[in-house]
């Protein structure tokens, strides 16, 4: 009986790391590494050698001096004799805010425009056609200039509000809109708002539950149960009937204008115009290209799933709801997530109405004060990296809930 033996392994030759294919793809990958490596110790040996020439250094040693502007729009105290760290956080949070407030409504434009532009009234879908062909086609800075000029000489000054029926050109008795901004009521915590809004958080977790069991019970008998109504006064009566018993702890400091002297609001807070600009001009610009995402992934549903749907009794909203939208989505979140990333971005042009953004603030008044144009450039594009990957990572986990599960 013999036994085989193995052949001889062959030694390790270098050439094998370019005539090999199980080396080659390694070796390629591990030379460009290296090259890239060289690239960026060449630059950075560079930099230091031209700053040193100019008398400067790295350094982020300046966030801890004094800021010495002041903030029209804070969401936190400030003042002038803060540091330009602190001046950072503020428009940091400045950014967020209105690409928060952005997104949300650009989102709730779009869709609504993406839908009505398939409606079979001539007069409805002519109108969303003009509405996105006209801000699509048209520069984002320009639209927010205009919105910010409306706000600024369209609308009263404040003296307009004073005297006999001033109440009545406001709001609802307790909104004005000014050409120094719009005045709100702004709410004041008193004692027993910390249970009140303990019990908020748990009537809008007993919602979300019950929408969650109303969906499985769905999924499992084929019966559906009312969801928006149940989850309505989920919500609202527990908070309703703890705000009664707990004594009212939650009151409205609501804007009046003064009688005498200088024109102005007392009570409730001012949302600058340059945020409400910014704001309406990035919803409206982002809304008609969501519209026309959420357009194309409705037309990329088939024809027979609403037919099916009708053939079953269903409505027409029932059916876009139910049926249409939900496997739309497959196709409208992808892109939209790129949506959201730009208007995320395109917030830096806030400088151009004046509104306190992270560009404004770190990348604008500090950086011209410190001389640090290096060091507030790199965080302010850290800034932005950050904010796109958690929002392109949120999205995505969206995106991978509502993917087709497949056996």
């Amino acid at each position: 009986m013999t036994i085989a033996a193995e052949p001889p392994r062959r030694a390790f030759r270098p050439s094998q790391l370019i005539n090999d294919s199980r080396y080659r793809g390694l070796t390629i990958q591990v030379v460009a590494l290296l090259l890239l490596a060289g690239l960026i110790a060449y630059l950075g040996h560079n930099l230091v050698v031209n700053l040193r020439a100019l008398g400067k250094d790295f350094d982020f040693g300046f966030l801890g001096n004094r800021a010495g502007y002041d903030i029209g729009q804070t969401l936190i105290s400030y003042t002038n004799n803060d540091t330009h760290a602190r001046a950072a956080l503020v428009g940091m949070l400045n950014t967020l805010l209105v690409a928060a407030l952005g997104c949300v409504t650009a989102t709730v434009i779009g869709v609504l425009a993406g839908v009505l532009r398939l409606s079979k009234n001539w007069l409805i879908g002519r109108l969303m056609t003009v509405y996105v062909e006209l801000f699509r086609n048209v520069p984002l800075l320009l639209w927010i200039v205009l919105v910010h000029a409306v706000l600024s000489n369209a609308t009263p000054i404040p003296a307009e509000f004073r005297g006999e029926g001033a109440t009545a050109s406001m709001v609802f008795g307790v909104i004005a809109f000014t050409a120094q901004g719009t005045f709100i009521p702004w709410p004041v915590w008193g004692e027993g708002a910390e249970l009140l809004t303990v019990v908020l958080l748990l009537s809008i977790l007993a919602a979300l539950v019950w929408r969650s069991y109303a969906r499985r019970r769905q999924m499992a008998t084929g019966r559906p149960l009312p969801v928006l109504w149940v989850a309505l006064a989920i919500l609202v009566l527990p908070t309703v009937l703890a705000f009664l018993l707990l004594g009212r702890p939650v009151t409205f400091d609501v804007p009046t204008m003064r009688e005498t002297g200088i024109a102005r609001f007392n009570g409730g807070v001012n949302i600058l115009n340059s945020l409400v600009a910014l704001w309406f001009a990035l919803a409206l610009y982002t809304g008609a290209f969501i519209a026309e995402i959420v357009r194309g992934g409705i037309l990329a549903v088939s024809r027979g799933q609403s037919e099916a749907a009708f053939a079953l009794g269903l409505r027409p909203g029932r059916t876009m709801r139910l049926v249409i939208l939900p496997q739309a989505l497959r196709v409208i979140v992808p892109p939209l997530i790129s949506q959201y990333l730009n208007l995320t971005k395109n917030t830096s042009l806030a400088v151009a109405v004046g509104y306190a953004d992270l560009r404004a603030t770190l990348g604008g008044v500090t950086m011209n004060q410190t001389g640090r144009e290096l060091e507030s450039i790199l965080l302010l594009g850290l800034f932005y990296l950050v904010v796109s990957l958690v929002i392109s990572g949120a999205m995505n986990v969206y995106n991978r809930r509502i993917a087709l599960k497949e056996r």
